[in-house]
C-alpha cells in the first residue's frame, strides 16, 4: 500500500484535446536547521543557557529565512544560516570546535545543490574561519568534490580566503573536555553529551533544494579520523527529485548507513511509485468513462504528505540505532515539509516556512515559538 495520502497531479491526457488542468504551484519556501543532537536534558541546562542557545538558533534560522522570503536561492540561504553557528562558541563547528587528541581544532564541512547534485566538501582544515564557504568554493571553483588538510588550505588561499589563526577556534570549555577525557581515560561519548555539528536544509521559491553541514568532529579524535559531516551521502545530501538532508550524530554509524542519501533515495522511490500508481488509476478512470478513446494519463508530478518523509526519516534513524549509533537529521522536501528525526533525548533545531511557521526547540518535547515577525 502507498504511504502517501496526499497526491496531486499536474497531468496531461495523451491523445485527448483538453488542456492540462493543473495550476502552477504557489511560491513557497522552507528551511530547517540543527546545532547538534545528543543527551540533552533540561536538568543539565540553566534557564540562561537555554535562552542563549534558543537565541543563537533563532539568529541562524532568521538569517536563512530572510533570504528565502526575498526570493533568494536555497544555496545562499543554508550558508547564511550556517555562518552564525560556525561563528558561535556554543556549537561544535568553526569557533568552539572540539579538540583532537593532539590539541588542535580540525574542521569539516560539506554542501550540496539539489538542482544538479553538485557538491563540495573539506576535512581537516585548521585555518579557515568558515569551512562551509570553502566547501562551496570546492563545489563551484574546482574540478573536485572533496579536499583535505593542507591541500584544502592551499586551495583556500588561492581562492582568497584569509588565514585564521588556530587560536581563534579554541575555547576553554572544549579544552577542558579534552583534558578530562585524557585524565580519566574517558571516551568521546563520556565528555560530549551532545554532538554540536551544525547544518541547514532549504527549499527556495524556484523549487530548488540545498543542504550543508559543518563540524569540528569528535573530542579526542585520532589518526585523522573523519566523521559523516563532510561525507556526501552520509551527513549531507540534496536532490530536487527527493529531499535535502543534513545529519548530526555518531558519524561512524551514519557513514555505514549512508543516512542522508538513504533518506533521499527512499523518498525518490516512494515518489516514483506514487506517480506510477496515480497514472494507472487515472488512466483506468479515463478509459472507463470513454472506452472508445483509450487514453493514457501522464502525471508530471505528485505531492507526498509530510507523514511520508517523517516515516522514512524515522525508519533510517531506527537503523542507525539498531547498529548502536545515535543522533538526528533535518530534511526538507519539494513540497516544503520541514522535518526532524532524532533518536536522542534532544536536538538543537529550528524551522521556518512561507506559511508562517517559525520555531526553535532543544528538548524532545514541544517547540519555542518566535516572537519575531513571520518572513
Amino acid at each position: 500500500m502507498m504511504r502517501n495520502l496526499a497526491l496531486f497531479f499536474g497531468s496531461f491526457l495523451v491523445g485527448a484535446l483538453s488542456p492540462a488542468m493543473a495550476q502552477d504551484a504557489p511560491e513557497r519556501w522552507s528551511i530547517a536547521i540543527h546545532g547538534g543532537a545528543g543527551t540533552i536534558s533540561p536538568d543539565r541546562m540553566t534557564e540562561d543557557q537555554r535562552a542563549e542557545y534558543e537565541a543563537a538558533l533563532q539568529e541562524a534560522l532568521d538569517a536563512g529565512a530572510a533570504i528565502l522570503a526575498e526570493g533568494g536561492s536555497a544555496m545562499d540561504a543554508i550558508q547564511a544560516a550556517i555562518l552564525p553557528m560556525e561563528d558561535s562558541p556554543l556549537f561544535n563547528a568553526g569557533k568552539g570546535a572540539v579538540f583532537t587528541w593532539e590539541g588542535a581544532n580540525e574542521l569539516d564541512a560539506s554542501i550540496m545543490d539539489g538542482r544538479d547534485r553538485s557538491a563540495g566538501a573539506v576535512t581537516g582544515v585548521t585555518t579557515v574561519k568558515n569551512p562551509i564557504l570553502l566547501a562551496d568554493k570546492v563545489r563551484t571553483d574546482s574540478p573536485h568534490v572533496f579536499l583535505m588538510g593542507e591541500g584544502a588550505e592551499t586551495f583556500a588561499m588561492e581562492q582568497g580566503f584569509e588565514v585564521t589563526p588556530p587560536e581563534y577556534f579554541a575555547t576553554e570549555r572544549r579544552r577542558e573536555a579534552l583534558e578530562r577525557m585524557k585524565a580519566d581515560a574517558l571516551s568521546a561519548m563520556d565528555v560530549d553529551h551532545k554532538f554540536g555539528t551544525v547544518g541547514a536544509v532549504a527549499l527556495d521559491m524556484d523549487g530548488n533544494l540545498a543542504a550543508g553541514t559543518s563540524t569540528g568532529g569528535m573530542t579526542g579524535k585520532r589518526w585523522g579520523r573523519i566523521g559523516d559531516a563532510p561525507v556526501i551521502g552520509a551527513g549531507t545530501y540534496a536532490d530536487n527529485r527527493s529531499c535535502a538532508v543534513s545529519a548530526t550524530g555518531w558519524g561512524e554509524y551514519f557513514i555505514r548507513v549512508g543516512v542522508a542519501q538513504e533518506i533521499c533515495t527512499r523518498l525518490r522511490i516512494e515518489r516514483e511509485s506514487s506517480r506510477r500508481e496515480t497514472e494507472w488509476e487515472a488512466s483506468r478512470a479515463s478509459n472507463e468513462s470513454n472506452p472508445s478513446n483509450i487514453t493514457f494519463v501522464h502525471v508530471n508530478s505528485v505531492q507526498l504528505g509530510a507523514e511520508v518523509g517523517q516515516d522514512i526519516a524515522d525508519e533510517v534513524m531506527a537503523e542507525v540505532a539498531e547498529l548502536g549509533g545515535d543522533g538526528g537529521v533535518i530534511l526538507v522536501t519539494p513540497e516544503g515539509h520541514a522535518i526532524y528525526s532524532f533518536n536522542t533525548t534532544g536536538m538543537y533545531r529550528g524551522r521556518a516556512t512561507s506559511e508562517g511557521v517559525n520555531e526553535v526547540a532543544i528538548f524532545g518535547e514541544g517547540v519555542v515559538e518566535s516572537d519575531t515577525p513571520d518572513h
